[in-house]
């Protein structure tokens, strides 16, 4: 059978003008990104001419986070995502013009020019960039996102002055580890490092996984002969098991101090659960889940691990009818109050901020030289980005009853920070309340 063989002469037709249609309408989305780029490089200069006339002493980077959050607020996203638009947006519009133009004249897309821009990123003369930029687009005319990749990365290097070991001294300052979160209390680890280190760690934790996949092979025909469960994880679940016993239980020997301090940091995981989650054995299908930093859903069976094995709790009591946090307490109360903000906020109280609290400073929302009082109702987490933003920008906050943050902007608007919900079990005035004596 040929596909479309026997499909009709109008049918063709249609399909001609569904291609021909989303042809334009991917040129006309491509367009309009460029122009929310321009736009957003816009505001970039301006936060930074305003800082200028006034000869700021950061050159312009409080100009920015304070612009950065007016946007972020009014469109519902982070502040720290808008800056960083709106430094990608500068980047391509300011150092590959063309790159920028052709974007906006549907002739390539976003996904392209991104391409082009990181492999020419290191390329510091204006004249190079145009250069390089002018035939990267050409190429970019005929060619997909993927493909396109390898062949600017060679073009770029024709116009590279630097040498690749100068250029990797710059990128070596450049490492981290990041953890991303995803969905069933999952999280991906990310790292950025050299590429002989990284690809090294992997070769031994795939070494290592197979000669432990081998074993259990081996070793599978005599736990069947005892009914015993055999273990069968597979190779890419053997180097994340290895990956974590390594990471969490070895010790630093190349960085340790002479004390071996280092060797003696614990992983630290704040985790939040419900009693009655703890307490009912069918909690996976009938309670609350537990949750990770008061943003990420945990299974049940890690929780009760971490609750059994921790050597202290918090006790976070909520109304069983509505939810709301009451109090905070210890069987040992240590920096009551601190407990009590950490776990009513849970993150950065700035509009669409995640932070999670235990990385945030308390901050008097009314400074306490000027007779603020030093109370949960005078007092909120913020991280240090936002801490800054309070007090080196126009944007001010007002905490009324329960919590609530209002938070006024530059420009006027009003933007309203609640508490988040409290991870805890909540009853209908019809459900009857009963104590365990």
């Amino acid at each position: 059978m040929t596909a479309l063989l026997d499909a009709t002469d109008s049918q063709m037709a249609m399909l001609a003008d569904l291609v021909a249609s989303l042809e334009a309408a991917e040129s006309t989305l491509s367009s309009m990104q460029a122009a929310r780029d321009g736009m957003l490089a816009m505001a970039g200069r301006l936060a930074v001419d305003i800082a200028r006339g006034a000869a700021h002493p950061d050159h312009g980077d409080m100009a920015i986070r304070t612009v950065a959050a007016e946007i972020g607020a009014a469109q519902h996203l982070s502040d720290r995502t808008i800056e960083r638009k709106m430094a990608e947006a500068s980047w391509l519009v300011d150092r590959f013009p063309a790159v920028w133009e052709a974007q906006g004249e549907g002739r390539i897309s976003a996904a392209h020019s991104r391409v082009i821009v990181e492999a020419g990123a290191h390329l510091d003369e204006a004249a190079d960039r145009a250069a390089y930029a002018a035939e990267a687009v050409e190429v970019a005319v005929t060619e997909s996102p993927n493909r396109l990749r390898r062949i600017v990365r060679r073009l770029a290097e024709r116009f590279q002055e630097r040498s690749l070991t100068e250029r990797h001294r710059d990128a070596h300052e450049l490492r981290r580890v990041w953890v991303k979160d995803l969905d069933d209390g999952m999280a991906e680890l990310g790292a950025r490092g050299p590429a002989v280190l990284l690809h090294g760690m992997l070769d031994r934790l795939s070494q290592m996984a197979h000669a432990v996949k081998e074993e259990n092979a081996r070793a599978a025909q005599d736990a069947s002969a005892a009914g015993l469960p055999a273990d069968d994880r597979t190779v890419d679940q053997l180097r994340a098991d290895l990956l974590a016993d390594l990471v969490l239980t070895g010790s630093p020997a190349g960085h340790d101090t002479a004390d071996s301090l280092l060797g003696e940091v614990r992983a630290r995981v704040e985790v939040t659960v419900p009693v009655l989650t703890l307490m009912d054995d069918d909690a996976p299908t009938t309670s609350s889940p537990a949750e990770l930093d008061g943003t990420i859903p945990i299974d049940v069976t890690t929780a009760r691990t971490l609750a059994g094995s921790a050597t202290g709790w918090d006790r976070v009591l909520t109304h069983p009818i509505s939810g709301e946090m009451l109090a905070v307490d210890r069987y040992r109360p240590s920096e009551h109050l601190r407990r009590h903000l950490r776990a009513r906020d849970q993150r950065c109280r700035f509009p669409g901020c995640g932070i999670t609290a235990r990385k945030c400073d308390l901050d008097h929302n009314h400074a306490a030289s000027t007779g603020g009082a030093t109370a949960h109702g005078n007092l909120a987490a913020f991280c240090r980005r936002h801490h800054m933003l309070k007090h080196h920008s126009p944007w001010h906050v007002d905490q009324t009853s329960g919590g609530v943050l209002e938070w006024t902007s530059p420009t006027g608007r009003t933007y309203i920070d609640r508490p988040p919900p409290q991870n805890t079990v909540t009853f209908t005035s019809a459900d009857p309340v009963t104590a365990p004596f």
